[in-house]
């Protein structure tokens, strides 16, 4: 089956089902595997923000969404041309990937007869389940009940090393100018890592809030983890929150960043890494220390 990725989370679970020789066309974002994005058809294009500010992103956003316009740009004749059998897309939010809608447009102007299967997990177990949905519709159902199923029992170990321990109110920032908190199933990564996701938004989307509201929830630990960004970028962004924490007489609250975009907003099977990382943060003495480039403290 030939199949084309247009959000980078589904490229991953592409690639842990052993289907890489499959996949055909993939994303600008496309980045794990490295080979993806160096090695297919580039259908998706978008702005490079590598050189804005946090700030300067939102104020792009708002003002594209707000005039009609996308954030992204499908190169259809170049998808057409690659006359895939299965196309995997999304409609969760419209920030983060292409909406499926503009997908079946376009097919449908070229006469491309693809499937189109839609994504749009809000949890973290509907994360495993489009893991099995993806297999079964790819014809690799039993190579995704075998990875679901060792993402599963990963899951369970975490759980077994925290049954018992404080639950620390936790804050993840997935955005800092202007602040958001966590949605749809960046809070189930904190309660499976031990944790009590606090100013959160579970199954919901993430929407703005503010400092003193983040104050107000009582984090005792918080997170950064920007939607877009790996590590690097995660540590120079929670420099910002440790300012404004600090301004609002919370000096003392530890602050850790953490690698966003690999293991925390991307919903694929990374997620697993993202609660061990966590668990790692939360509970040090009772789950192993983080993988390199996964988190770092900032305070």
């Amino acid at each position: 089956m030939r199949l084309v990725s247009l959000l980078p989370s589904a490229t991953e679970i592409v690639y842990a089902l052993g289907l890489g020789d499959d996949l055909a066309g993939v994303t600008f974002e496309c980045d794990e595997p490295p080979a993806a994005r160096a090695e297919k058809t580039i259908v998706v294009g978008g702005l490079d923000t590598s050189g804005m500010t946090p700030g300067d992103i939102d104020r792009y956003v708002r003002t594209q969404l707000a005039s009609g316009q996308d954030l992204y740009t499908l190169h259809a004749r170049a998808l057409a041309g690659l006359a895939p059998d299965l196309i995997l897309t999304q409609d969760l939010c419209r920030v983060c990937a292409l909406p499926s809608g503009h997908v079946t447009d376009a097919l449908n102007y070229l006469g491309c007869h693809a499937d189109v299967l839609t994504l749009d997990p809000h949890s973290l177990d509907e994360v495993l389940d489009s893991v099995l949905i993806v297999g079964q519709r790819a014809g690799a159902a039993g190579r995704a009940e075998l990875l679901v199923a060792g993402l599963r029992a990963r899951l369970a170990a975490v759980a077994a090393s925290v049954t018992g321990l404080s639950q620390p109110r936790v804050v993840v920032v997935e955005w800092v100018d202007p602040p958001f908190t966590a949605g749809h199933w960046v809070p189930d990564l904190v309660t499976a890592a031990g944790g009590e996701p606090v100013a959160a938004r579970p199954g919901a989307p993430s929407v703005q809030t503010s400092w003193a509201d983040i104050s107000a929830a009582g984090p005792e630990v918080v997170v950064v983890a920007p939607c877009g960004f790996h590590l690097a970028g995660a540590v120079e962004q929670a420099r910002f929150v440790t300012e404004a924490l600090t301004d609002l007489a919370l000096p003392d609250v530890p602050v850790w960043a953490i690698d966003a975009d690999g293991i925390v907003v991307r919903p694929g099977p990374r997620l697993v890494n993202g609660v061990e990382a966590l668990a790692s943060i939360l509970h040090p003495g009772a789950v192993p220390a983080g993988p390199p480039g996964a988190v770092q403290r900032v305070r």
